[in-house]
């Protein structure tokens, strides 16, 4: 009844969160709790690069692990999470292997090991490695305990991924990979209450229809989604990037003044204006936009009223030239010859 006591406390601790960094803590405190080791550590696999990091180091050392990376296989962890099996070594003594491993490296002060994987399916997740347990590492409990620990965090762990997994959906427009028309006015909502100057953008893509009519709905989609990605990387990862619907974009500068968000503003256009698009399918697309921009608090001090006078200037733009910025309080910046279609910096 103890054990199944223990068990059922350990369950509910790790299924109490869905924070991946609450799980973590959690998993610390119970291994620190039943096991006692001197060192411990809890290394998580990162799919992208295929190598484990160290999400969680306790005890002598642990400081100089953050930003330690382990390929898979090397090493008693990288082992583990490549093989998926357990590896407990009670007394390194008494094995020649790690007997000649200990002496290699005594700073280690290496006495007993265990590394067990954390798997969920047949996928490792990570692995828990401990060293110097107080207990004895090979009695039915302990290894049991050690398992049913790292089941439960396995478990813990992919609800958390999973949770972050539709957050991320909710926030997400699925076609640019750029946030939602939901997640703006959200951001909008803790910028106003930080109460610092930003600059909220409001950009139309000129003749978008034209473009889906010619080469139809699956080129414009493909297209709308390299502008994204062309929103993102011109204005940095300081700034945040929007689709608010159709071929309308919105970019939201913290931090920006006027002068600011004319300079960024006029680079998005340059830099739209100068690409290609879907040179891999062979088209080469060019397009323009209609910029519309709004500093806070000048432009407007509350979520409609910003919005509105971004949105407004980019219709002046829109119905005016296109392929112009129009800014709150000035107008539109670029005068068009009408015999060229050549731009001149007009209102600044």
């Amino acid at each position: 009844m103890d054990h199944l006591r223990v068990f059922h406390e350990v369950a509910r601790a790790l299924t109490a969160s869905l924070e991946l960094e609450d799980i973590l803590g959690t998993i610390m405190e119970k291994m620190a709790q039943f096991f006692g080791p001197e060192r411990w550590s809890l290394l998580m696999v990162d799919d992208t690069t295929n190598e484990l990091y160290y999400a969680i180091a306790v005890g002598e050392n642990a400081q100089s692990l953050k930003g330690l990376r382990v390929k898979m296989g090397e090493g008693v962890a990288g082992w583990v999470a490549q093989t998926g099996n357990p590896l407990v070594v009670p007394d390194v003594s008494l094995d020649p292997h790690w007997s000649a491993f200990s002496r290699r490296f005594p700073d280690l002060n290496i006495q007993s090991i265990a590394c067990v994987p954390v798997r969920s399916g047949n996928k490792t997740l990570g692995v828990i490695q401990l060293l110097n347990s107080k207990l004895d590492l090979l009695s039915e409990y302990s290894i049991s305990f050690l398992r049913i620990l790292c089941d439960y965090a396995a478990i813990a762990i992919q609800n958390a991924r999973s949770m972050t997994l539709i957050q991320e959906l909710t926030i997400t427009d699925d076609c640019t990979g750029l946030f939602n028309a939901r997640h703006l006015y959200t951001m909008l909502d803790e910028q106003i209450k930080v109460d610092e100057d930003f600059t909220l953008l409001f950009i139309d893509l000129d003749h978008f229809k034209a473009i889906n009519d010619t080469h139809g709905h699956l080129v414009g989609s493909r297209l709308l989604a390299e502008v994204g990605s062309l929103m993102k990387r011109s204005l940095g990862p300081n700034n945040a990037s929007f689709r608010y619907g159709g071929d309308e974009f919105v970019a939201l500068m913290p931090g920006m003044g006027k002068v600011q968000g004319i300079e960024a503003t006029m680079r998005l256009r340059d830099d739209l204006r100068t690409a290609r698009f879907l040179e891999g399918a062979g088209l080469s697309l060019r397009i323009s936009g209609s910029f519309g921009m709004a500093t806070f608090p000048e432009d407007g001090h509350t979520v409609p009223t910003i919005l509105r006078a971004a949105d407004t200037m980019m219709y002046e733009a829109k119905n005016a030239t296109r392929d112009n910025v129009a800014v709150a309080g000035r107008g539109l910046l670029l005068e068009m010859d009408r015999a060229t279609g050549a731009a001149r910096v007009g209102r600044k």
